[in-house]
């Protein structure tokens, strides 16, 4: 056995979407992490096929949006028929605030690669053909930083590979994570009684051109989804049998007229598979030095796309504050990663998992009531106000997180996010509302959104409008900044209240823009400066007009404000709802 590399800081297993993303968004923030992978390359298997807007928004951090949306279809809605007819209808495109209204068709093997590209862009690589056949972790549970866990690799070629004591472990090794198994970790829930056969390819007849359809027959469902390129996916559920084979070309073709529109005829596939579903949630997703992410935390239904979009919003979470604690902010910012992603694991779950029982209502009385409900909903317009939040992940309220102090303004034992916050400054633990800005030195950014997207933290420096507010208050942050541990992942904007009042010479590494006095941003400083910290997932994470920038960054950016995360409650636990067989 060689010897371990005692350098290794972060070690990644797995190179799936939420491991590539994981290592991208470390190597972006000046923190090298080795990536292995039992695989010889990236997925060639199409899996996955629907980006949201939450996890689009991660991939312009990453700096590959463009990319997917070069090689993706935009979907314009979805349908659900019954008895040969609509019942109910879902529109895209009409969620506010962001770049990415509608979701994006991509197949996994193609947002692999584009991540891929982007890793070796940064200077990263991955070592495929290498397993982690041994790994022992330290026996502390909690924060245990200094903790050591001792790795054993092996690779399906000529050479050994160099074994790893990491400071950390990311198990982003899919479902049957060895990582998880190592460090005791509970993955508890049950499977689906059925199997879920797939294809893609070309199909005869009127297929959807851009939007999703759901038959949902006493037989069983059928899945469309049209697919970039041309061609489609065709998906259906059965009764388990002895074997997970893929289907064949003429079992799909039965189970098309068995359940689809008449006309509608398979001409050629180019991938089939036969999958059984679980839906488990892991107990914990950190225990010491050992962090769990994507499908190695959690699994779903392919319902609704959550799957994919979950795990790589994971990783990004998991790897800003693992580089930040890394560069040196407090350690306990970690505690924040399980306090807010596993509840949007369980809330992702709790949505396929709806969505397929829905599709399983087979005949009867919650048949027919499935199908007025639908209708009801489409034409109150609930289904579009409530079901594509929910599914696009856009927004969750972080307001509880450890990770986020809020307003430093505060009453001590008040919450953050009250009638003070709602008055004088931004929602803590929210995305900052996008606003339109002019940029004038330093950036060309025309929005708040569009700066955001460096996926670097913020320090935003709001003024009255008044001219000559503003200057001395940002230079004070930006020297605030430079004595803090993350200084060099950090950006301070100056929002001037025109135009005309000019950058007043702002410090580097400043930018300043103007922004009308009619937004909101502007109004929140209408009784005078306000400081705002943004993190580098766009959340505002605290604000304070008093406190001054040297309070505020030291308290919120070095982290050094983190509460300890509280115990889930009984209901976000697994065993309390999720998790438990779903048939």
């Amino acid at each position: 056995m060689s010897e371990p590399n005692a350098s290794d800081s972060v070690l990644v297993v797995g190179a799936g979407p939420t491991g590539l993303a994981t290592a991208c968004t470390l190597y972006q923030h000046g923190v090298p992490c080795r990536i292995v992978d039992r695989r010889r390359g990236p997925a060639s298997e199409p899996k996955a096929l629907i980006l949201w807007s939450g996890a689009l928004e991660v991939l312009r951090r990453i700096g590959v949006d463009q990319e997917l949306v070069n090689r993706g279809l935009p979907l314009a809605g979805a349908s659900y028929w019954s008895r040969g007819r609509a019942v109910g209808q879902v529109r895209f495109g009409a969620l506010a605030g962001t770049a990415f209204p509608h979701p994006l068709c991509v197949p996994q093997s193609v947002t692999e690669v584009v991540l891929y590209e982007r890793l070796l862009q940064l200077g990263g690589q991955v070592e495929w053909n290498t397993e982690a056949i041994d790994i022992k972790v330290a026996s502390a549970d909690g924060p245990a930083a200094d903790s050591v866990m001792e790795v054993t690799l092996a690779a399906d070629k000529a050479y050994a590979p160099t074994d790893a004591r990491p400071r950390w472990l990311i198990g982003a090794d899919g479902a049957h994570s060895r990582v998880r198994e190592a460090a005791g970790i509970a993955f508890e829930g049950g499977s689906y009684a059925r199997d879920f056969l797939l294809g893609d390819g070309v199909y005869e007849g009127d297929l959807p051109a851009e939007e999703v359809q759901y038959h949902l027959t006493p037989r069983g469902v059928l899945v469309v989804v049209p697919l970039p390129g041309g061609g489609h996916r065709v998906f259906f559920d059965r009764a388990p049998g002895p074997s997970t084979a893929a289907p064949t070309e003429a079992e799909l073709q039965q189970l098309m007229g068995e359940r689809g529109p008449a006309g509608w005829r398979l001409d050629h596939t180019w991938w089939r598979s036969t999958f059984r579903v679980h839906t488990k949630v892991a107990s914990t997703f950190r225990r010491g030095s050992v962090f769990l992410a994507g499908d190695a935390a959690h699994c779903h239904s392919p319902a609704g796309g959550q799957g994919l979009n979950t795990g790589v919003q994971d990783g990004y979470d998991l790897a800003w504050k693992l580089a930040a604690v890394t560069h040196g902010a407090d350690p306990r910012l970690l505690n924040s990663y399980e306090a807010e992603r596993r509840p949007a694991a369980l809330r992702a779950l709790r949505n396929s998992d709806r969505q397929t029982k829905l599709w399983m209502l087979r005949a009867g009385p919650r048949r027919f009531a499935r199908d007025l409900l639908l209708t009801a909903a489409t034409r109150s317009g609930a289904l579009d106000r409530r079901l594509v939040p929910e599914l696009a992940q856009i927004d969750p309220d972080l307001a509880g997180s450890p990770a986020v102090p809020g307003s430093l303004d505060a009453a001590p034992g008040s919450a953050s996010g009250g009638r003070l916050a709602a008055e004088r400054g931004p929602r803590a633990g929210r995305r900052l509302p996008d606003t339109p800005w002019q940029p004038l030195s330093g950036t060309d950014s025309s929005s708040a959104h569009a700066q955001l997207a460096t996926g670097r933290h913020t320090l935003l420096v709001l003024t009255s409008g008044r001219p000559g507010t503003g200057a001395e208050l940002a230079r004070t942050a930006a020297l605030s900044v430079r004595r803090s541990p993350l200084h060099g992942q950090t950006d301070v904007v100056l929002l001037a209240g025109r135009a005309d009042d000019g950058p007043e010479s702002v410090t580097d590494p400043s930018y300043a823009v103007a922004v009308d006095r009619e937004q909101r941003l502007s109004r929140w400083a209408a009784n005078g400066p306000l400081l705002v910290l943004v993190r580098p997932d766009g959340v505002v994470a605290a604000w304070s007009a008093g406190a001054g920038a040297d309070v505020l960054v030291q308290r919120a950016l070095s982290g050094a404000a983190c509460r300890t995360a509280a115990r889930p409650a009984a209901a976000d636990r697994p065993g309390a709802g999720e998790g438990r067989r779903a048939a």
